[in-house]
Parts: C-alpha cells; structure tokens; sequence
C-alpha cells in the first residue's frame, strides 16, 4: 500500500504543477503578445518484474515479458511556445508588432539584481519625461521599462514630436519640430532555444543564471539582429499581437488534468482504505 501512496504523492505533485501553467496561461489570455507554455510528462523509475521465467507459457503475448511497477511521473520539460499571435489594428503610432516568431525588443529592467537586459514582444510603447531632463523623453513599455537601441543604449527622443514612424525592418524615425527627423534602430535579438530562457513576470523573458551548467552559451540561445542581420526583423506598426494563448484548449486540458487529479487521489485514498482493512484483522 505504500508503494501505491508514493506513486500516487509523486504524481499528484507533479499533475499540480501542470495546473499552475495552464492557469498562468488562462490569466494572460489578453496579454498584449503573451506567449504560452506547454509540459510534457515522463515516467518515473519504472521496475519490472520476471514473474515468469518459462517463456513457452507466454507464447502469443503481444506485451513485453514480465509485469512492470512505476512510481509516478514528472514533467520533463516546460517550453515556451512562440506561435504567432493574432495581430489587431490599432493604429496607434507607438503600437508595433513582429510578424516573425522568433524575434523579441531589448528592454531594460531594474529589479534586486540590478539593471538587466530583458526579452518582450510587447510592443505597446509609450513615451516617458527623463528623469534627467523633463525635456527629454524616453520610449518606454507599458510597464515603463526602458526600450534599447542594437547597441543597448535607452532611446532618448527631444523636441516637439510631430510625427513618429517605424519601418518594417525596425527603424524608428522621429520628426521633431526644432531639430527635424532622427532615425533610432530598436534593439532586437532572434531567439533560437526558447526552452533556455527563463520566463521573469511582466511578459518578459530572459538568460538563465545557470548557463554554464546547462552547457549552453548566449549566443546559442539568442542572436543580437544588428548590421546587416536586421534584414531579418520584421515589423508592423499600428497593430499590436494578441497573446498566442487558445483558451478552449487550456480549458479542455485543465479538465483533463483535474480528472488526473481526481484519479491520483483516491488512489491514496483506496491504499488508506485497505492499510486500515490489513491493521484491522485479527
């Protein structure tokens, strides 16, 4: 009866985890270019018994040989998954969206470790006075982190804004009344290896502190898009990405995952059930 409580207990630990994914999921189904994540399972340490040593006797048996005993199961992996999102018309000037899967904006971010650099692929911008110079305005996220450049320098804009645009290939000009047009490069980096990054809250994205353990470096994980690489980036603006996030089946797969739940549970509660019959004879 142990054996069936710890299986049970292993599993179940494992079956919560995948619910606080889906639920993250479902919560940021109207996040401006949200993208999910999605487990997998794999079997724990499986042990198989030869409770038949005369093979003549399994003659016609189309399952392997033998009766095998698992103790629960694990997620093996939890991957981010970059499918495009719905794009919406917005036609808002600081409102730009990829149309390519794979490519983020650099953005600056000051938490407990410091000023790092962070991955988004929300592109709802807005602009913010410097603290600085009241004069000077910065391009910020919605959450006010500082939007880089492809050198990784904060965009800094000044003078009377008369008209902002941005190319596809990420060129943002901005035509000001005292001193005329200046052309910024917004910073963007390709993501190879999603499954490295680590997902930060906020929508945002960034490096794994452990990389030397996984055996991965920055560049195999992620390409600066500068020079003539930008030819890569590809943008809209006045539109902004809908989170990739497909609610029916979240919610078809929490229910499959509830039921999972469900049948975890009263396992342990049929092994209690029948320790107490064995305790119980005398």
């Amino acid at each position: 009866m142990n054996r069936t409580m710890i299986t049970a207990t292993n599993t179940l630990n494992q079956l919560q985890s995948k619910i606080d994914q889906i639920s993250n999921n479902i919560a940021n189904v109207d996040t401006t270019a949200y993208k999910k994540t999605q487990t997998s399972f794999n079997d724990l340490l499986t042990q198989s018994f030869n409770n038949q040593p005369s093979k003549s006797k399994e003659i016609g048996r189309l399952t392997t040989p033998g009766i095998r005993q698992g103790t629960g199961a694990k997620i093996s992996q939890s991957q981010l998954v970059l499918a495009q999102g719905a794009l919406k018309t917005t036609d808002r000037n600081l409102d730009v969206a990829f149309t390519k899967e794979d490519l983020f904006f650099t953005v600056s971010v000051q938490d407990d470790k410091g000023v790092n650099t962070r991955l988004t692929r929300d592109g709802a911008f807005y602009l913010s006075p410097s603290a600085k110079n009241p004069e000077q305005m910065l391009l910020v996220t919605s959450a006010g982190h500082r939007v880089l450049d492809e050198y990784g320098e904060p965009i800094l804009i000044e003078g009377s804004i008369k008209e902002i645009t941005v190319s596809e290939k990420g060129l943002l000009t901005v035509d000001t009344e005292e001193f005329g047009e200046k052309s910024f490069r917004l910073g963007v980096v390709s993501v190879k290896k999603p499954q490295f990054l680590d997902q930060l809250g906020g929508n945002l994205l960034g490096l794994p502190d452990n990389m030397r353990g996984l055996g991965v470096t920055e560049d195999d994980i992620m390409t600066a898009l500068t020079g003539d690489s930008r030819s890569e980036i590809a943008v809209r603006q006045g539109v902004l990405e809908s989170s990739n996030v497909d609610l029916s089946k979240e919610m078809t797969d929490l229910i499959n995952v509830q039921r999972h739940y469900q049948f975890q549970s009263r396992a342990v509660t049929m092994a209690d059930q029948m320790s107490g019959l064995i305790n119980g004879i005398r």
